[in-house]
């Protein structure tokens, strides 16, 4: 159960609540969970039950997979205002999850029970229509990825994350393993190109560190 002030902060990332009439409104109250998640908490791991569904209100989750080298690769992030589709896919589908999901940075999130959830998916259209738009934006972000992977070069796909992360931080603190399981890599791959970018004169990288330089000639490689 929560509370109207609670309520309110994830009416306000989530707008489809507010289509939802009173009575919608004080089941959802009654129903969901408050949580304060720790940065490194795993949510769930390829393979299990799902249990429950997060909307996030704040903070940053990872949802990833593991191939059978023991690479990483990550599929999509979780922000305030979103939610796991695949998650969803797996209460309504009652299946396995086939990926995994931890707290990048701490979140606080609504946790919903899947019965409820899949009740509530059967009985109101907004819940069904906010699954809907859901998959719609993930499949899109997931169709990204695999053009990524398959039609894109590691060095501009590196290119790609240091000039992402790099408007927001620069330097980056960002190791190499770190760059690796976020593109399903080696960290050999990833150090032997950022070797060469640093003797480009693109970048300098240092122990857990990684300083854009000239972000011309890495917008020239993220888009060939």
């Amino acid at each position: 159960m929560i509370t109207p002030e609670q309520f309110d902060t994830v009416a306000g990332q989530f707008d489809f609540l507010h289509r939802a009439d009173a009575s919608a409104v004080k089941e959802f109250q009654q129903a969901v969970t408050y949580a304060r998640l720790p940065a490194g908490k795993r949510l769930f791991s390829e393979g299990d039950s799902a249990q429950s569904l997060a909307l996030v209100v704040a903070g940053t989750v990872r949802v990833f997979k593991t191939g059978r080298t023991g690479r990483e690769i990550t599929l999509y992030r979780i922000g305030a205002g979103e939610t796991c589709i695949l998650s969803v896919n797996a209460i309504l589908t009652q299946q396995p999850l086939p990926a995994a999901a931890t707290v990048e940075e701490r979140a606080e999130a609504v946790t919903i029970a899947a019965g409820v959830l899949r009740d509530w998916v059967h009985r109101h259209e907004f819940w069904r229509q906010f699954v809907f738009e859901l998959i719609s934006q993930r499949l899109l972000k997931v169709l990204n990825l695999v053009d990524d992977v398959v039609f894109s070069g590691m060095d501009a796909r590196i290119a790609t994350l240091l000039l992402d992360r790099g408007r927001v931080q620069n330097p980056l603190r960002i190791t190499h393993q770190e760059i690796a399981a976020e593109l399903g890599t080696s960290r050999e791959v990833i150090s032997r190109i950022l070797e060469d970018l640093a003797g480009a004169g693109m970048v300098r990288s240092t122990r857990g560190r990684i300083e854009i330089l000239d972000a011309g000639p890495l917008e020239v490689l993220a888009n060939p």
